[in-house]
C-alpha cells in the first residue's frame, strides 16, 4: 500500500440536460480526501458487467455516499416505495460491497451508503420516519442540512471510541432508514425514537462502518464529523481499531 491510500467513491446517475451523467457532490469528496489523507477515484453506477474483484484489488477501500435517490424496495422484499430510484447505483453498490467483503477491503457509508450496506446484509428499510429525521419540506438547502437531533453511541462501539463521547448531535436529512438490521451488522448509534443511526461490522475480516447522518456537511468545523473521516483514513492504512471486532 502506498503512503497515501486510494479509495473508490460510488457515483449516482443524474440527468444533465438531455443526457444521463455520473455524479458525486464535492462535499463528499473534499472532506474525505482532506481528513482521511487519502486519494479518491470515482466508480460509475453502471448496470453492465464489471470486474468488481479486479477493481477492488486496485483500491484500499470504499466510500458509499448519500444521494437524493432511494434503493428500489424490491431489493429488500418490499412491494412499495418512494422514488426517485437509481437502479444502476443499487446494482453497483451491492456488487461493490460483496466484492469488498471478498477482498477484505474496508467500506464506509454515509446516509444511502448505510442503507445499501444494510440491504446487502439482508436487512430492510422503513419509510415512516417522523419529522425529527428531516427538516420541513419548505426548508432551504442550508436549513435542510443543519436540521439536527441527538444520538446515543454504543458504549463499546467503534464510533464511541473514535469520537470519545457517549452522545452526539447529528444532522438529519433522510425520509427512510433501517427497519430490520442486516445479519452480522451491529448497531453503533440510535436516535431517541430507537432508529438505528449507524452500523458496523468486521465481516470476513472486512471492517465496515456507516452513519445515517451527513458528516461531510460540516467536517471542517465539527470534530465529531472529522473523526469519522480520520477513522476512515486509519482503516484504509490497515490500522483497524479493536472495537470493530467486538
Amino acid at each position: 500500500m502506498s503512503a497515501r491510500p486510494l479509495f473508490g467513491v460510488s457515483c449516482c446517475t443524474r440527468q444533465l440536460e438531455a443526457e444521463p451523467a455520473q455524479s458525486v457532490m464535492n462535499r463528499y469528496l473534499e472532506p474525505a480526501v482532506r481528513h482521511a489523507e487519502a486519494d479518491a477515484v470515482l466508480i460509475p453506477a453502471s448496470p453492465g458487467p464489471r470486474d468488481m474483484a479486479g477493481l477492488l484489488g486496485r483500491l484500499d477501500g470504499l466510500l458509499l455516499t448519500g444521494s437524493p435517490s432511494n434503493i428500489e424496495p424490491a431489493r429488500y422484499g418490499d412491494a412499495a416505495g418512494n422514488g426517485p430510484f437509481d437502479p444502476a447505483r443499487d446494482a453497483t453498490a451491492i456488487a461493490l460491497i460483496e466484492a469488498a467483503l471478498g477482498a477484505g477491503k474496508p467500506v464506509f457509508g454515509i446516509c444511502r451508503g448505510l442503507q445499501e450496506i444494510n440491504v446487502a446484509f439482508g436487512g430492510s428499510l422503513r419509510r415512516d420516519l417522523g419529522p425529527v429525521h428531516h427538516a420541513p419540506d419548505d426548508a432551504d438547502f442550508a436549513a435542510m442540512f443543519s436540521h439536527a437531533h441527538p444520538v446515543a453511541l454504543e458504549p463499546s462501539g467503534v464510533l464511541a471510541a473514535a469520537i470519545g463521547k457517549s452522545d452526539i448531535q447529528v444532522n438529519s436529512v433522510h425520509y427512510q432508514g433501517v427497519l430490520q438490521i442486516g445479519a452480522g451488522l451491529r448497531a453503533e448509534a440510535r436516535s431517541a425514537d430507537g432508529l438505528v443511526e449507524a452500523v458496523s461490522a468486521h465481516a470476513a475480516g472486512t471492517p465496515l462502518l456507516a452513519v445515517q447522518w451527513h458528516p461531510e456537511w460540516d467536517a471542517d468545523r465539527n470534530t465529531d464529523s472529522r473523526a469519522f473521516f480520520q477513522l476512515f483514513g486509519r482503516v484504509l492504512r490497515g490500522d483497524v481499531p479493536g472495537e470493530f471486532r467486538l
